[in-house]
């Protein structure tokens, strides 16, 4: 989730690619950099922190020339530093690439590169990308990218630049997106239309495995194995407010669509046929023996997230889980030592309270792994290790890809503690890791019904109180939908144990007061639909949410939101996402400020 811009014709590069880059920063913004052609050499200009950084540093007096790259980074592989922003060249400065997305096998590839006498300045994947070009190349840059295409893996957007070729790009796709911009005799190329609406309005859009030859000339694409594709030229009709959200109305709906990307790019490169790779985390079996207890401490969302990890690890690992808020971890005396393994969790890795959290647990000598969203955060430099959940800038207040990707961090953990431990055989393993790779997909299948759910909005405008019911993992999962509601709608919305409301919660339900029933954990599945009968013999209005195919729900509901079969340890990343459409379409109803709900912040970097 980076921003990419390019620029060949006949005006000077710089002013075009920085204010491209000014329109992408909403996609990444801990570090930026341009690199253009000038009098046949490669000048690359990086400055890390925002782009005005990156201003100050070119000043003035800037390269004349006329074709170039750009790019504004957020931080996966590598934290954020002037050697490791983009772009990247490779050993003779021959090449310069730009490079959206996660090349899975990069490690392998950058080791055989190394034997070949390579030499790398950064810690980032990308780099790999530009010494691959050096060592594939054997006349022109367009049949050097061929050969990088069939040997990387992942997923990418990539633009290069070779300065022998001075009056060339090449670019290619994969699950990351790419526009090419077209104008009288300059063409631009882009990772988001909004980079380049200031000078056309007419487009390609690329689509998976294609790549596009850009000279002064023409536009050419192709796909990877050089079969010619014809285009449709797109002409955008949006204004530059509405294409820096994607078309979306607000940020937040934008970001709950990034759902399937998201999750996609957090597992990509750590799941095997039947183990989970996590080369961030470095827990031996003899050091794991001597944890005899897990905490996982976070803040709202995050803590949602922690409460779903504590079943998995206990449930797969075999570990006693306790979960704590950051704010009230530190002021109790927690009972933490040498033989704890604490989880913190943060989406921005700077939570004052999370931060505060960790750094009681390793003055008390336990083991923290942190799991985060931000490369170079203050968290993920203190744990002792890391996951980092790879979603991309979340720029509305109301998490929803950190919390998804969060819940699949996890999973990814639980599973690789099962794994060191021995406690689940590897068949076992094998097979949560078959339905976790289908979860993306059916995060859109779900995403897909959006109008069902915009529809069933309408009767929350006028609400006043709900309540959000679930037992086991569905409980985590009530939380968070109940938090979402009373965040960004200002309904007031609590979310119980199903079990719990005869023991007096039942007083406040009325038929005015909406209850939402999770009920995909099959074992306890018959005693949430008794729960959901309690609740309909005092009139409330029930929406209930289930599996396909579980027609029995119908009968006990007014109305069922259906998810994909998965297995129940899984669902939570399903089950969440109508949850957060409804509180989205409500919000909108009301007439809320989605995005910037009264009275919050995205990063709450004070206690």
């Amino acid at each position: 989730m980076c921003g990419i811009v390019g620029y060949i014709g006949k005006r000077v590069a710089i002013p075009i690619l920085v204010d491209g880059l000014k329109k992408l920063e909403y996609r990444g913004y801990d570090s930026a950099g341009v690199a253009v052609l000038d009098c046949e050499k490669i000048v690359v200009s990086k400055s890390v922190g925002k782009l005005v950084a990156l201003e100050g540093e070119l000043g003035q007096d800037y390269s004349q020339a006329s074709i170039g790259i750009g790019h504004t980074r957020w931080a996966t592989h590598g934290r954020p530093s002037q050697l490791n922003a983009h772009p990247h060249c490779d050993c003779k400065q021959d090449f310069v690439v730009v490079h959206n997305g996660i090349i899975e096998n990069y490690l392998e590839l950058k080791d055989k590169l190394i034997e070949k006498g390579h030499k790398f300045a950064s810690e980032t994947d990308t780099e790999v990308l530009a010494h691959l070009l050096e060592d594939y190349f054997e006349g022109d840059l367009e049949g050097a990218m061929r050969k990088v295409l069939k040997t990387i893996r992942g997923s990418f957007a990539m633009v290069a630049l070779r300065r022998q070729e001075p009056d060339k790009l090449v670019a290619a796709r994969k699950d990351s997106p790419m526009v090419v911009g077209l104008g009288d005799g300059e063409f631009f190329i882009a990772s988001d239309i909004t980079a380049i609406l200031n000078y056309t309005r007419k487009v390609y859009i690329l689509d998976d495995g294609e790549m596009v030859v850009i000279t002064e000339e023409g536009v050419k694409v192709t796909d990877f194995e050089g079969n010619s594709r014809t285009k449709e030229v797109y002409d955008v009709k949006w204004d530059a407010v509405a294409a820096e959200k994607g078309g979306y109305e607000h940020f937040m709906l934008k970001e709950i669509h990034e759902q399937p990307k998201a999750l996609r790019d957090t597992v990509l490169g750590r799941l095997e046929e039947e183990r989970v790779v996590l080369q961030e985390v470095d827990l031996t079996l003899d050091e794991l023996a001597q944890i005899n207890k897990v905490y996982i401490v976070a803040c709202g969302t995050a803590w949602h997230a922690g409460l779903v990890g504590k079943t998995l690890i206990e449930r797969w690992a075999r570990l006693p889980v306790e979960v704590d808020i950051a704010s009230e971890f530190r002021y109790r005396s927690p009972l933490v030592d040498e033989h704890t393994l604490v989880v913190v969790v943060s989406q921005s890795g700077e939570t004052a309270d999370t931060l505060a959290a960790l750094r009681e647990a390793k003055n008390r000598g336990a083991r923290v792994v942190a799991v985060t969203n931000v490369v170079g955060s203050t968290v993920s430099r203190e744990a002792h290790d890391v996951i980092f959940t790879w979603a991309g800038p979340e720029i509305a207040v109301a998490s929803t890809k950190a919390y998804t990707t969060q819940l699949e961090g996890m999973v990814l953990l639980g599973l690789y503690l099962a794994q060191v431990k021995g406690s689940l055989p590897s068949e076992k393993i094998g097979e949560i890791i078959e339905a976790l790779k289908k979860i993306p997909a059916q995060v859109q299948e779900l995403l897909d019904q959006e109008d069902l759910i915009k529809d069933l909005a309408k009767s929350f405008a006028k609400v006043e109180n709900t309540f959000f019911i679930g037992r086991s993992l569905d409980w985590a999962v009530a939380m968070e939908g109940s938090l979402k509601l009373k965040e960004i709608s200002y309904i007031h919305a609590e979310a119980y144990a199903a079990g719990e409301l005869k023991h007096g919660t039942l007083a406040l339900i009325t038929e005015e007061t909406p209850v939402i029933a999770l009920a995909t954990q099959r074992d306890v599945y018959e005693k949430t639909i008794s729960n959901v009968k309690e609740v309909k013999a005092r009139d409330a209005k029930v929406i209930g949410l289930t599996y396909e195919g579980n027609t029995s729900m119908a009968k006990s509901v007014d109305h069922v939101i259906y998810i994909p079969e998965t297995l129940d340890e899984l669902s939570p990343m399903l089950t969440v996402i109508p949850l957060q459409l409804l509180s989205y379409y409500v919000s909108v109803a009301r007439g809320c400020d989605v995005d910037k709900p009264r009275n919050l912040a995205k990063s709450v970097t004070v206690e």
